[in-house]
């Protein structure tokens, strides 16, 4: 009888302790992936800095990031159905656009982007717009071509995983979305609903960018 009464006092006891070390583990992973997250992002946290003084007007929607971490690796087909991945633009600043057919506000904004594209384009920022209709896919290349996109690349995944996954990470809620992506493929900041992404605003973001690196470069 002793013994089944200590056992009895020593089960609820072990219990606490098992789950006191189970939360301690879960509070120290967290940290860890905090700090590794951090320590991937130490170029977009100071361009962030820089740019939280210029979203207004156009872009006031804009949402920076308050902890900038580095977006999945997401997985898409370019314009010849070879997949490609996040990761291969490494090295120039991105605007990353979810878009559909189906999708009025998608539509009206893409004159806009390809615009973005034309003037700010180049081998340091790209406008990568991403379509995910799953049904008619010949509609997205004949809606661009309709509109007479010019500068754009056709990015597309037909599966509309990669839109899940950005849900899943809290990215996206619903079309279009937009995210600003920095060199490293962390996130600068992202914005629900359309923009006027050729505005003087915006090309004033985006503007300020280049000249800061160039500043950079040269001290």
């Amino acid at each position: 009888m002793p013994e089944q009464r200590k056992a009895l006092i020593l089960s609820p006891l072990i219990s606490i302790a098992v789950l006191a070390a189970v939360l301690a583990f879960i509070y120290v992973m967290k940290g860890e992936h905090r700090n590794q997250a951090a320590a991937a992002c130490p170029s977009t946290r100071a361009v962030i800095g820089r740019l939280a003084p210029l979203v207004h007007g156009e872009i006031a929607a804009l949402s920076l990031s308050s902890d900038p971490k580095p977006l999945p690796d997401l997985t898409f087909a370019d314009a010849q159905g070879k997949m490609v991945k996040l990761k291969d633009f490494r090295g120039r600043d991105l605007l990353l656009n979810l878009w559909a057919t189906w999708c009025i506000p998608c539509r009206q904004e893409m004159p806009a982007l390809d615009r973005l594209e034309g003037l700010r384009g180049g081998p340091d920022f790209q406008v990568v717009a991403i379509n995910i209709d799953t049904a008619r896919l010949d509609r997205p290349k004949a809606f661009l071509h309709e509109i007479g996109v010019k500068n754009l690349a056709f990015y597309a995944d037909k599966s509309a995983d990669v839109f899940e996954t950005l849900k899943e990470d809290g990215k996206v809620v619903g079309l279009p979305t937009t995210i600003l992506v920095g060199k490293d493929g962390c996130d600068i900041g992202t914005m629900a609903g359309p923009a006027q992404w050729d505005s003087q605003d915006a090309l004033a973001l985006f503007s300020m960018e280049q000249r800061a690196e160039l500043q950079q470069s040269k001290s």
